[in-house]
């Protein structure tokens, strides 16, 4: 199905693109241009998917999520009165996996300078060897063997010559070379999908990013590389949560509890239907119910709420290679809104099981944090819409990117994905 753009809506001269989160309870569309080195969100639209478009994160219809797609793209062309034909497509679910590699490279000739070619070198065998234990990790998850698995999107976490930090390895002499690369990987049917929907909504697929790398790589990038915390993003779905320490990525985990398993409780509980279960829901985390009402809700959501921490300790211990995990937990999404969330992350002794120096502090992120990225919309108000803003924000680097580094990984990354 090939939708076809409104022609009376104006194209502009400045190029203007979409961000485009494809959630499991809604989809958010944002329409952005640059200028001085900022997005700035001139549209913004949403569209509620259908109980049997999406799962855990993942697309289950392709042609009911263009729909949704197309209407939230509508909504945010009317507001901005132009029409983007490139985007940004954030990916989420249980399969997309992002970890962070570590190769040692010694080097035989130590006293020579480190030149373009022996760091695209030394790049490339550490991405190689990132994406075989990546496929072995999903095939085991799966039980099956032969698994197609795709790079996703990549980023330079730390790079050391003999011990000594360097953000330009090109130039330096020394023996061992050390180089951090985070790497998000996930299924061929999942790209394939994610391929499919912005073709048929007519526009240039420019990337596709797995959505927690988008949201920890646009927040605290102001601290000077010092900026670490835990990132969890709640949506309808799944709950995605990354590690950052001293501003590198350690990797990413997802597991398949979101807003709508609450909401399922809720409908259990009160013997109503989804429908009426997430308004419910909703009213609830916006303290609109009345008391006897919030009560009920409120024991409905407790036991869902444990359950879910269950699943953040989890993940968090699989985070192995790290001697200690930030003391800062910062939330986004829309399931982030309920307040047994914070409740629990705050009110337990669960992080003492965990390499906690201090127990965690809890904030919630604010579109306002966001770097590179201004709205103009007066629309995007809460945690919510960080996600999307997130992936405005990595096409903002793309645009002002130039170092060495980045660009050698941008190569070793368009040779594998093809």
């Amino acid at each position: 199905m090939k939708l076809l753009k409104k022609f009376s809506k104006k194209e502009s001269k400045a190029p203007h693109y979409v961000a485009l989160d494809i959630g499991t309870e809604f989809v958010k569309a944002l329409i952005f241009k640059i200028e001085d080195g900022k997005g700035v969100v001139v549209g913004a639209g949403r569209q509620r998917q259908r109980l049997g478009d999406m799962h855990g994160g993942a697309v289950t219809d392709i042609a009911g999520v263009v729909e949704n797609c197309s209407k939230a793209l509508d909504r945010a062309e009317e507001m901005s009165g132009v029409v983007a034909d490139e985007c940004i497509i954030g990916i989420a679910g249980e399969l997309v996996k992002g970890t962070t590699t570590i190769v040692h490279y010694e080097r035989l000739k130590h006293t020579e300078k480190i030149d373009y070619n022996e760091l695209k070198k030394i790049v490339n065998k550490v991405q190689w060897k990132a994406f075989d234990a990546a496929r072995k990790q999903l095939a085991w998850e799966t039980g099956y063997n032969a698994i197609d698995v795709k790079l996703v999107n990549a980023s330079i976490v730390d790079v050391k010559i003999d011990g000594y930090k360097v953000t330009n390895p090109i130039g330096f002499q020394g023996k061992d070379v050390s180089i951090g690369i985070f790497n998000a990987f996930a299924p061929m049917v999942h790209l394939g999908a994610l391929q499919t929907i912005a073709a048929d909504l007519g526009l240039d697929l420019i990337s596709i990013a797995a959505e927690p790398y988008a949201v920890a790589r646009s927040v605290g990038v102001d601290e000077a590389g010092e900026f670490s915390g835990i990132f969890i993003d709640i949506g309808g779905g799944t709950s995605d949560i990354a590690v950052v320490r001293n501003g590198g990525l350690e990797g990413t985990k997802m597991f398949a509890i979101g807003g709508r398993s609450f909401t399922k409780r809720l409908a259990q509980a009160l013997g109503v239907t989804f429908a009426k279960a997430e308004e419910i829901k909703l009213a609830y985390a916006n303290e609109q119910l009345e008391e006897k009402s919030e009560i009920k809700v409120k024991e409905a959501l407790e036991l869902d709420a444990e359950v879910w921490l269950s699943g953040v300790e989890l993940s968090l211990s699989e985070f192995s290679n790290v001697d200690s995990l930030p003391s800062k937990i910062l939330l986004c999404g829309g399931g982030a809104a309920l307040p047994e969330i914070k409740k629990v992350l705050e009110g337990n002794d669960w992080y003492k099981n965990l390499p906690f120096a201090k127990k965690p502090k809890v904030t919630f992120i604010k579109p306002a944090e966001v770097s590179n990225m201004i709205d103009k919309t007066d629309e995007i108000k809460d945690q919510q819409d960080v996600t999307p803003l997130g992936l405005g924000s990595l096409i903002v680097d793309m645009d002002l990117g130039d170092d060495v580094m980045p660009t050698i990984l941008q190569k070793v990354v368009k040779m594998m994905q093809n």
